[in-house]
């Protein structure tokens, strides 16, 4: 039996991408869709772009992991809730979260095709923090 859309997602969200350049074409399908809204404002980003940006991201952060609190799936869609957390190239002994996601994702083939993203920047406080820990 094949991975499930829950695995594949998981498998993503888990990988080094800031050190691994082959999890993109592993795990995004060529014609990715990520409409994304963020504190920022509102992007639609195409493989490339994913690509970029945490090729972009490698400079800034010594370390760059994903904390999963939330993974649901329904068919061949996907939802994931997690924080990005990074140790920064000036300061690599202080782990913070970076920024706090929801994404609901597409799959085709796969791969990841069609995702919608919110997201905010990272709040460490400890009430913030303890609502990601799955209960």
């Amino acid at each position: 039996m094949g991975k499930t859309g829950k695995d594949i997602v998981k498998s993503f969200y888990e990988a080094d991408l800031i050190h691994d350049a082959e999890a993109f074409s592993k795990y995004l399908h060529p014609d990715i869709e990520l409409y994304w809204n963020s504190s920022f404002g509102f992007s639609k980003k195409n493989f490339e772009d994913i690509k970029k940006m945490f090729t972009d991201m490698a400079v800034s952060f010594e370390t760059f992991r994903c904390e999963i609190s939330h993974l649901i799936a329904e068919e061949n869609q996907v939802s994931i809730r997690y924080t990005y957390f990074a140790k920064t190239i000036e300061n690599p002994d202080k782990e913070d979260a970076i920024a706090h996601f929801i994404a609901i994702w597409e799959l085709k083939e796969g791969k990841l095709y069609k995702g919608y993203q919110i997201s905010q920047q990272g709040d460490n406080t400890p009430e913030s923090m303890k609502s990601f820990i799955s209960q």
